[in-house]
């Protein structure tokens, strides 16, 4: 088996993109809106707005996907993380978290924040894992959001 290979987002990948991201939202969750916005044009919302995407490519399979919307000058949210059901736990989603962490870095952000909920216990804990800690919630842009989590860089 080769190793996991993380590259930058290309149009070509949004239904990658999207079936990664649905897979996991309907899976435990109901789409919103700003999901279906976002799974349906993330050039527009995510990569237009000066954010990033990295997709995880195994054996020549795109096998998970995180995104960075950038929010300030300096702070982008860390949101639409999925890795596909059938690659869980080969350590795909941290690859992709410390990859996104350090593009984060080397383009000037301070900070990284996170939404996300309280049933996802392992990502929670890969969260951790690397780095950020827990904050008050405040306000959310997805109803399904009951956890906030903050990175310093």
């Amino acid at each position: 088996m080769e190793p996991v290979i993380i590259i930058s987002y290309a149009s070509q990948h949004q239904t990658e993109f999207e079936r990664l991201n649905r897979t996991w939202i309907e899976r435990y969750f109901k789409m919103e809106p700003l999901d279906e916005q976002i799974l349906k044009m993330p050039n527009k919302y995510i990569i237009e707005a000066g954010g990033f995407i990295l997709m995880a490519e195994l054996d020549r399979k795109t096998v998970g996907t995180v995104a960075l919307k950038k929010i300030s000058a300096d702070a982008y949210e860390f949101t639409k993380m999925g890795v596909d059901l059938n690659y869980l736990r080969r350590g795909i989603a941290e690859k992709l978290s410390k990859k996104a962490i350090a593009i984060a870095r080397e383009k000037g952000a301070k900070k990284l924040i996170l939404f996300t909920n309280s049933a996802l216990t392992p990502a929670i804990n890969l969260y951790e894992k690397v780095g950020f800690k827990h904050v008050d919630l405040g306000k959310a842009d997805y109803l399904r959001a009951d956890v906030k989590m903050v990175l310093n860089l």
